[in-house]
């Protein structure tokens, strides 16, 4: 007789030999992670409502040759294995030979914003299933998840003290403490979302199979956190339902604080790094210090610096932000809404962005130090790249940074929904009436210029559900493939 889990195995990487197995069992028992024959014992970390959280952490010598890894779950008081909710009680992951390129994923925005958008698609998990069949033809070392990994905006109706305090003015809203009954329901919603959203079948065996690394954005907490007037982010029910949503990012995403890419373990944010084979992984946590003047906080600054000052001298650069660093202008439509009654209710869409005036001067910061390191890796003589990974605008797109003083540039590839849909054709005109993407020079002498770039065999926006695959080719350029959800092949060549 199996045990069941409640979810997962959840498969994750944190450096070029450690790798990390989490579940949540309905069963308080004795676990041990059995990976070709050798017992790894998983340690209990935490304690919710569906069971207990499991983590265990193993390593895995670099060799001359790949390898296909296979593991089981064994409940040791019952002496039997586990089976996920597919009956499933063994699984198999890749690991590339020391020498070998490696081959990466990358999505985003895992869900819908409103329940109406699902009951409209017909296969909300259809690229889960593309994903899963890639990885089955040409195996992935790293599935890279940049942000909205749950959409969490049906909070608001789901808990009933919410719903009625989203009703309430600004001043009462700002004034109502948090009570229990709403915490408690805030508690049992987020759980519920991450084991409901999680257990598609297909999307349950990648994250059981693929390594994969994952960074927040606002529909894990709510539709455009951090983006709102500052007196409302500070209140005792946001507050409150921020810790909630952070406790679970900790144990589903980030698989706890023991986690070791983590730049600090403080939780003042969450930005993560680590080297895989020639590539190192930075992802910025643009979320748990956001405010509409700030994106990352002056901590989270210093441990950037740190980090790029002290790694990556030969190797290439993914740097993750949710939000697009590259894209549609809106200042527009921006400093319009500054001068109208509806400033309130637009401001999370329009302040969200990095083109929103007030980071405009953190944009540059960032985008400068990225070229900072650029130079610094020079010195290696080896062709090094750096590439910001994006999601968030349900819109797949390729844009550049290009230092021309310096010969330097930057490429940032959105890859968006993996599951969310598109804007309508009417929407999209609509966006595209009131934004531009005009070329954008960032300093004086127009040395520095921002562009969107139109992949092959596409448009240059890709109004299709989406996902990435990065895999570097024998001609040593990094070949970028959007893989859609209609016949599209759309694909760019990095030199």
């Amino acid at each position: 007789m199996s045990d069941k889990l409640a979810l997962g195995p959840l498969l994750s990487v944190e450096d070029d030999n450690k790798y990390v197995i989490c579940f949540l069992s309905k069963n308080d028992s004795d676990f041990s992670i059995f990976i070709d024959k050798e017992e790894i014992k998983a340690e209990k970390i935490g304690i919710l409502k569906s069971g207990n959280f499991y983590r265990a952490e193993f390593e895995i010598k670099q060799s001359k040759k790949s390898k296909t890894i296979t593991y089981n779950i064994l409940n040791n008081n019952t002496n039997s294995n586990t089976t996920d909710a597919f009956n499933r009680d063994s699984w198999s992951f890749y690991v590339p030979s020391s020498t070998e390129k490696p081959k990466f994923a990358y999505a985003s925005c895992n869900g819908f914003s409103s329940p109406d958008l699902l009951a409209k698609t017909d296969e909300p998990y259809l690229l889960w299933d593309k994903l899963i069949e890639q990885h089955g033809n040409e195996p992935f070392s790293i599935l890279i998840m940049g942000g909205d990994q749950v959409y969490a905006d049906e909070l608001w109706s789901k808990v009933k003290e919410l719903e009625e305090w989203s009703r309430l003015n600004m001043n009462d809203k700002i004034k109502r403490k948090a009570t229990k009954a709403m915490i408690r329901n805030l508690d049992t919603f987020y759980e519920s979302l991450y084991i409901k959203k999680w257990s598609d079948e297909q999307m349950s065996l990648c994250l059981a199979s693929i390594p994969t690394v994952m960074m927040w954005d606002d529909h894990d907490i709510f539709d455009g956190w951090g983006s709102y007037p500052q007196e409302l982010l500070d209140c005792d029910v946001y507050q409150n339902i921020f810790k909630t949503a952070k406790k679970y990012f900790e144990i589903f995403q980030i698989r706890s604080l023991k986690n070791q890419t983590l730049l600090t373990k403080d939780r003042t944010h969450f930005s993560f790094a680590l080297k895989f084979r020639n590539y190192h992984i930075l992802g910025l946590d643009n979320r748990t210090q956001r405010s509409i003047y700030q994106v990352m906080g002056n901590d989270q600054w210093k441990d950037l610096n740190t980090y790029l000052d002290e790694n990556i001298l030969n190797d290439n650069l993914l740097v993750l932000s949710a939000v697009p660093v590259v894209y549609r202008d809106f200042s527009l439509t921006e400093n319009l809404v500054d001068f109208t009654s509806w400033q309130e209710e637009l401001t999370d869409d329009l302040k969200d962005h990095w083109r929103a005036k007030e980071h405009q001067g953190e944009r540059m910061r960032l985008i400068m130090r990225l070229f900072m390191n650029i130079e610094k890796r020079k010195v290696s003589k080896r062709n090094t790249r750096t590439v910001i990974l994006s999601g968030d605008v349900h819109v797949g797109s390729l844009g550049v940074i290009n230092d021309h003083k310096n010969q330097n540039k930057i490429h940032q590839v959105v890859s968006s929904g993996i599951v969310h849909t598109p804007p309508s054709y009417v929407e999209w005109l609509g966006i595209t009436s009131i934004t531009n993407d005009n070329n954008e020079y960032l300093n004086e002498d127009k040395t520095i210029e921002t562009s969107m770039l139109t992949p092959i065999g596409s448009a240059k926006y890709l109004r299709v559900r989406n996902f990435v695959t990065l895999n570097e080719g024998s001609d040593e350029k990094l070949w970028i493939n959007w893989i859609c959800d209609n016949k599209d092949r759309p694909c760019y060549a990095l030199n």
